[in-house]
């Protein structure tokens, strides 16, 4: 027979869900449904943390405009989707793949494989040896938000300039930690089997920072429409992409937008420009340039300066 325990003094994600109880009495389907009832849940936990997402982004697009960099940091599941969002901006948004990074405690290998004993390490060194500095946004990722690998990174990157945000999924006990400046806490409740944050708190926290680095990104003038205009065709489908991008927002036929994918160096937005104001690879850049890499804003005032 267990003991009751304390608790309030457990974090919201390690404890036990009355719902789940009799877990391995379920049939296959009972199971199935009960996960997937269960994540129903996560997306409206994520809205109900909107207004602190939105604050995170308006921090991040402010650093990044002044040179500022992104630093994901996290321990296991935490730290692997903290990896996995920021490798995504170099090939969907077309940018300087320095400006996000994924650190995970561990290390590399820590990918692949379990790393007993690495989240309970100074998470500072990590950030300081990948050379986080003042100006910069860090964003620690922890189901519990007592991670030690990312407090320890977070005040750190308090104390030297950084911007600070937390994405966690528990209420903290004392309120938000004061070296975090925006606490985002999607609440989903404990996992149907204890502990295994992976499972809600995992798909939350994916979520959340799908939202931030695809806003920051808007933000930022890396989009046109719904369309991901700086991707860069470093592959076949890529390629086709790119050109299918060029024809349609261009207004021309599918092998003239190759070929001037082809003259603009494989920049898809710089070709855009090519296409729809009639000009040089080097105009285009100029153009874009001057309106801070804004597409729809170089598009909008080539078409007042036709009909001026």
């Amino acid at each position: 027979m267990g003991t009751r325990g304390d608790k309030s003094k457990q974090p919201l994600t390690e404890r036990r869900n009355p719902r789940s109880r009799g877990l391995d009495c379920l049939s296959t389907r009972a199971l199935l449904n009960l996960i997937n009832d269960e994540d129903a849940g996560v997306p409206q936990a994520v809205r109900r943390a909107a207004p602190a997402i939105a604050r995170a982004v308006e921090l991040a697009v402010e650093r990044l405009s002044s040179g500022g960099r992104l630093f994901y940091i996290g321990a296991g599941t935490s730290g692997r989707l903290g990896v996995l969002d920021a490798v995504e901006w170099r090939p969907t948004f077309g940018v300087s793949g320095t400006l996000a990074r994924g650190i995970i405690a561990g290390g590399t290998r820590a990918l692949t494989r379990a790393v007993e004993g690495a989240e309970d390490a100074d998470g500072s060194v990590d950030l300081e040896r990948a050379g986080a500095r003042s100006g910069d946004v860090v964003i620690g990722i922890s189901a519990s938000g007592l991670t030690p690998f990312v407090r320890t990174a977070l005040a750190w990157a308090s104390k030297h300039g950084c911007a600070t945000v937390l994405v966690c999924c528990t209420p903290p006990s004392a309120g938000r930690p004061r070296f975090v400046d925006v606490l985002i806490n999607p609440i989903v409740g404990p996992e149907i089997l204890t502990g295994s944050t992976r499972m809600k708190a995992g798909t939350a926290t994916k979520l959340v920072l799908n939202s931030i680095s695809t806003a920051v990104m808007v933000r930022l003038g890396k989009v046109y429409d719904n369309l991901m205009v700086d991707v860069r065709p470093t592959n076949a489908k890529l390629h086709r992409r790119a050109v299918g991008l060029i024809e349609t927002i261009g207004g021309i036929s599918s092998r003239r937008a190759a070929t001037l994918l082809d003259e603009a160096r494989g920049d898809a937005k710089t070709a855009i420009v090519m296409a729809a104001a009639g000009c040089t690879r080097s105009k285009a850049r100029s153009l874009l340039r001057a309106h801070g890499g804004r597409l729809r804003d170089v598009l909008h005032k080539h078409q007042h300066g036709k009909t001026a």
